[in-house]
């Protein structure tokens, strides 16, 4: 599915509608910038719900939502000052925090508790499970960051990656190529699949999905930052938008065509049925037997580590380098 590309987006927004007291409880109100790891979409419209919805307002918050162009960008931004809070997949800040050391950023909530890495195939072909993948052709994207897990997935199963050719393509021609029978099957995250299906119905054909996380990739994924500058500078600015941003995503999970709805409202080139679809596919991520058991945006200590020796293996790093705990700052999670 091709995506086009967008300027910097400001989703500033006083609503009219907001409160007496809300207003009178903050009379200064405070901007807070807000950086996505990637443009705005059906996954991230919880984030423009809230400001519709008048979440962030409520808390006496003015934000400017910022599209980026990757996880590893985010970190970078929050990490030099460019935003104050933000998203990206975890093991991004975990490898920055290998190569740059004490880097000025923290995860404050756990937003995808299992991996939305994905194998995307033809419903009825060959492929029915990892191990079908020998022998076969499977694209992905240049810069995914599901690369670097790939060949340990592989080897978790007993495949040797030398096994499986490897195709490195612009994202925007995945779907294309499985539809049109190119590959066997295609890397993807699982936000994408409602796009996927509809450019595969277009060729008569279904698609069949396998979550990585059946193979044994455990671990946390996408979640919720921000700089230790806004920790330590505006500690109860982070308060605030973090009780919005739950109350955001709450409201997304029970209303998701609405929250698509509002995505649009910012964003006109969004197709809402799309994008409903696509928070409706992430939703499992966030709301599983791992989040019902620790509490929604907790990080689990056991979980975690197991997280961070995924990465370090990627990386070639010994885990002994990185106490994941260091990169997490739970004391901003709402109650």
């Amino acid at each position: 599915m091709k995506r086009r590309q967008f300027n910097a987006l400001t989703a500033s927004m006083l609503l009219a509608g907001g409160s007496v007291a809300s207003r009178s409880a903050f009379a200064a109100r405070e901007r807070v910038q807000v950086q996505l790891d990637w443009l705005p979409g059906g996954d991230k419209s919880f984030v423009y719900a809230g400001v519709k919805q008048g979440f962030f307002a409520a808390e006496g918050l003015d934000v400017d939502i910022m599209p980026g162009r990757g996880s590893s960008n985010a970190v970078t931004k929050l990490a030099s000052g460019a935003a104050d809070v933000g998203f990206a997949g975890i093991a991004a800040l975990m490898q920055a925090a290998t190569s740059d050391g004490n880097i000025p950023v923290k995860a404050v909530m756990s937003l995808y508790s299992k991996q939305p890495d994905a194998l995307f195939t033809v419903k009825g072909s060959s492929i029915r499970s990892l191990k079908d993948v020998v022998g076969k052709t499977v694209a992905t994207a240049t810069f995914s960051s599901s690369n670097a897990l790939w060949p340990l997935v592989l080897e978790k199963n007993g495949i040797k990656p030398s096994q499986v050719k490897l195709l490195k393509v612009d994202p925007s021609t995945l779907a294309p190529m499985l539809a049109q029978g190119r590959v066997d099957a295609t890397i993807n995250w699982i936000t994408v699949e409602p796009g996927f299906r509809s450019v595969l119905q277009q060729a008569g054909k279904d698609l069949q999905v396998l979550m990585w996380s059946n193979f044994g990739l455990d671990g946390y994924g996408w979640s919720a930052m921000a700089s230790e500058k806004m920790i330590k500078d505006r500690p109860d600015v982070l308060r605030r938008y973090m009780r919005a941003l739950r109350k955001s995503l709450q409201f997304a999970m029970a209303n998701p065509d609405q929250s698509a709805a509002d995505l649009k409202s910012f964003v006109p080139e969004t197709d809402p049925a799309v994008a409903a679809a696509e928070f409706r596919s992430s939703m499992p991520l966030i709301v599983n037997d791992i989040s019902r058991r620790d509490g929604l945006g907790k990080f689990e200590p056991k979980l975690l580590d197991a997280t961070w020796k995924w990465v370090a293996e990627s990386i070639n790093v010994d885990p002994k380098k990185l106490d994941p705990e260091s990169l997490i700052d739970p004391r901003f999670l709402p109650a």
